[in-house]
């Protein structure tokens, strides 16, 4: 699996073009392509949009002796634009400059009539312009573009690249009206490393591409091509209720011992009925022994002493009870409560006792969401301002989002020296007394060896824990997919051994977590998480499933620790995985990618693809909830289910009762 998110510069170019969708049926709306890597991604921006296309050359001024530094920046009808600091500073006189600018003045017009083939140069001046290359790192041939075209005089300048640094986005935010970028990889300095194929520009494939621009029809009125609608079309397998046929199922996950189940939301009632109705047919009919879920193992190992028939709980809503943390509902909801309700009645049923029984388990010790409300409780003491950064930081922590904010108690947030030391001190004071007091009723006494290894290695663990949670999205995220993957490592091993054989284990978890981060924009960033270290670790030992939606309703809340809503859930963005899947028509199918290989060709390229966690905010929805995938190679399979409804908390409220409806929500995003 390579980190790589774009298939060759064409790809980047339509990944790009749904960016600047709100461009499109612009009048004068010009898109100039920096030769000659731009060139293929600016041709598939100019056909999605609708609009001219050209190459813009521009030359910088080297110092002579000095050719590296430049004292300027010259455009193919002469304009220049000169560094007056470098000049004076270096008391260049003005005919050294003059003879410079002639030179590449010629050297201009030589490539030109190369790339444009005697074909007039289109006008600039009063023109909106969208200038496209195929990435940057430093940056500086685009400013220096920016600075040569703004004495041509376009109405406005937009920069658009399919990968540039964070930090040279930044600096070109202040030189352009509006800059567009794909991704933004943290560690970022040469442009190939972002393509599958990076393979060189030749002077004959830049002026055929604007032959081909002048000739070409005007932009798309739908936002999926019909061939990749009708490919996806072609190979979907129709999925009735909840699951598709048991022998796709079982052909699917074939001699699989780790089953991930995904879902593009902690609060859509289909993706955990469709997770249940897996399991099920995995449990009853591949002899699958566990159930490990997104959760911290206290609060699910109540739940396995219930379906085990070893607890003190007489029902499943109280074996449920420890569920109480936010985002309770994730949980606690009327589909978890039936299966859980069906893993006991399974259970008592069978003949073999414990090595026949299936048993629910939590991959977080005392995990994120307990750690995560002890910090902001703990800052709301001493620094409401830093607990309310790091409420909003933790809004998308189980996202794979597109920025690295800082959590609330980093450097960045004003705390006093020594005080992060001294919270997180404090906080493992906390998580030792909670291990210490935990549960009136233990670890079942074949778990119990199992149970103390796992506490002792959180507490060996526990500073660097919190310090993770501090210090920024990345860290946490990473630190936490890591101890997730090592107690499902661990987990297979103890019932390995109780079971006498290799343990079967299906993984509930959200589709952020159940990807390949490889297969994200998040890979860009050095983001990893459970489904691409589950590969790593076990190859050809483990399938996942991702799910999607289009449109509906989703239990959410508003801000992170808020009480849950009933929302409607907007229709997907265009260029969106999900809008394609909308347009095949079907309401419910499955797409296996060994098994389907134009779709797999299809979605090879990088689409948007929507994630909510426990947060949703549609009035910021395409920066909050959208990233770039790699759809065939994120996920073995995937279930779409075209429309979808908000899963029912079990602890109900009015505001969740009345919901809320369609017309609350503005328009845009």
């Amino acid at each position: 699996m390579s980190d790589r998110l774009f298939c060759d510069r064409r790809d980047a170019g339509r990944a790009l073009a749904g960016l600047l969708d709100h461009h499109r049926g612009r009048p004068d709306l010009l898109v100039l392509a920096l030769p000659r890597g731009g060139a293929p991604v600016a041709y598939e921006v100019a056909r999605a949009l609708g609009a001219d296309l050209d190459v813009f050359v521009v030359r910088k001024l080297g110092v002579p002796g000095q050719e590296d530094l430049a004292m300027g920046a010259i455009a193919g009808d002469g304009v220049i634009a000169l560094n007056d600091d470098v000049i004076r500073g270096l008391a260049i006189p003005p005919e050294v400059v003059e003879h410079v600018a002639g030179w590449e003045r010629r050297e201009i017009a030589r490539w030109e009539r190369r790339f444009r083939q005697d074909r007039p140069a289109q006008r600039v001046e009063g023109r909106e312009v969208i200038v496209v290359d195929d990435g940057l790192a430093t940056g500086a041939a685009m400013a220096a573009t920016i600075k040569v075209l703004r004495r041509l005089r376009p109405a406005r300048v937009v920069v658009a690249v399919p990968a540039c640094s964070a930090a040279t986005y930044e600096e070109l935010r202040t030189q352009a009206d509006e800059v567009v970028v794909a991704t933004t990889p943290s560690s970022f300095f040469v442009v190939d490393p972002s393509y599958w194929g990076f393979i060189e520009v030749t002077l004959e494939d830049v002026h055929d591409l604007l032959r081909a621009s002048a000739t070409s029809a005007q932009a798309k009125t739908v936002g999926q091509s019909p061939g990749d609608v009708a490919a996806i079309r072609a190979e979907a397998v129709p999925v009735g209720n909840d699951a598709p046929p048991p022998e796709v199922l079982f052909d699917l996950v074939g001699d699989a011992r780790f089953v991930l189940i995904g879902g593009a939301s902690h609060g859509t009632h289909e993706f955990y009925a469709a997770r249940a109705a897996l399991t099920r047919r995995l449990i009853e009919e591949r002899d699958f022994r566990a159930v490990a879920v997104q959760a911290d193992w206290p609060d699910a190992y109540r739940v396995n002493r219930y379906v085990l028939g070893r607890g003190r709980d007489a029902t499943a809503d109280e074996a449920l009870g420890d569920f109480q943390r936010f985002p309770a509902w994730m949980w606690r909801n009327v589909v978890v409560l039936d299966f859980v309700n069906w893993l006991r009645e399974h259970n008592d049923g069978v003949m073999t006792g414990l090595a026949g029984q299936t048993g629910f388990y939590g991959l977080d010790v005392h995990g994120a969401h307990r750690s995560m409300q002890q910090i902001v409780a703990a800052l709301a003491e001493s620094d409401p301002a830093a607990a309310a950064r790091a409420r909003e930081g933790y809004a998308c922590f189980d996202h794979l989002g597109p920025e690295d904010r800082p959590y609330g108690f980093s450097p960045a947030c004003g705390a006093e020296a020594g005080g992060e030391e001294t919270l997180i001190a404090r906080l493992v004071d906390l998580r030792r007394g909670a291990m210490s007091s935990a549960r009136e009723e233990g670890p079942l006494p074949e778990d119990e060896l199992f149970y103390a290894q796992l506490n002792a290695a959180a507490m060996q663990n526990a500073d660097e824990h919190y310090r993770s949670l501090l210090c920024g999205r990345i860290s946490a995220w990473n630190h936490r997919d890591r101890h997730m993957t090592d107690t499902l490592d661990a987990l297979a091993e103890h019932l390995g051994r109780r079971h006498g054989a290799p343990a079967k284990i299906v993984i509930w978890c959200h589709d952020a977590h159940a990807g390949d981060a490889r297969a994200t924009e998040a890979s860009c960033r050095g983001e990893v998480n459970l489904g691409m270290l589950v590969r790593e670790r076990h190859g050809g030992d483990c399938r996942s499933i991702g799910m999607t939606t289009y449109t509906g309703t989703v239990t959410a809340a508003d801000e992170w620790g808020g009480r849950p809503d009933r929302k409607w859930l907007r229709p997907a963005l265009s260029d969106s995985v999900e809008e394609l899947f909308h347009e095949v028509g079907e309401k419910r199918f499955l797409t296996w990618f060994a098994a389907a290989p134009r779709s797999a060709d299809v979605l090879r390229s990088a689409r948007l693809q929507r994630m909510i966690a426990a947060v949703y905010r549609p009035r910021s929805e395409r920066r909050c909830h959208y990233f770039r995938a790699r759809l065939c190679d994120e996920f073995d399979a995937v279930l779409h289910i075209d429309e979808t409804r908000a899963v029912e908390p079990l602890d109900r409220t009015p505001r969740w009762d009345l919901g809320q409806l369609p017309r609350t929500y503005p328009p845009g995003g």
